[in-house]
């Protein structure tokens, strides 16, 4: 008893941490890199989105609906974006993912709100709906695992 409630101590504290991302980097089957941007814009106000991804000093605007502002000419007729319900955006970048920096910030700002996730580029992930479910949650499903755990005595 005593050390099943250790166990379940320990694991909660290093998991609190744990939520689900508002942005998600992802291959998609065609080779055509993905972001998702789940930031909830503030309500009555109109959405900008900006994503842009940044590899040392350098970031680079890949696409955005900000007045004023504008995607580097090496994106402008290669990304498009969507608007995702019930919130958020998805750019879809084409014929880059041979030219990805390894070290890569991704972001994407709605409504001045800002998201981003650092990414290698050999750790990019398919976008199947198990693998993205999985970097997004895992540390929940091991919290589900363990809320079924009997320890023997």
């Amino acid at each position: 008893m005593l050390k099943s409630l250790f166990v379940y101590g320990v694991l909660g504290v290093l998991l609190i941490p744990a939520k689900c991302s508002q942005i998600t980097v992802c291959l998609e089957d065609d080779r055509d890199l993905r972001v998702d941007c789940l930031v909830k814009p503030e309500p009555n106000k109109i959405n900008s989105y900006e994503f842009s991804w940044s590899s040392g000093n350098k970031e680079s605007l890949i696409n955005t609906n900000v007045s004023g502002s504008s995607a580097e000419g090496q994106f402008k007729e290669k990304s498009t974006v969507v608007e995702l319900e019930p919130h958020g955006y998805r750019m879809t970048l084409s014929g880059f993912t041979d030219k990805l920096p390894h070290n890569t910030t991704y972001m994407c700002r709605i409504t001045g709100e800002v998201a981003k996730v650092h990414v290698e580029a050999e750790q990019l992930v398919p976008c199947s709906a198990v693998s993205l479910f999985l970097k997004s949650s895992g540390s929940w499903i091991v919290c589900l695992l363990l809320a079924f755990y009997r320890p023997h005595s």
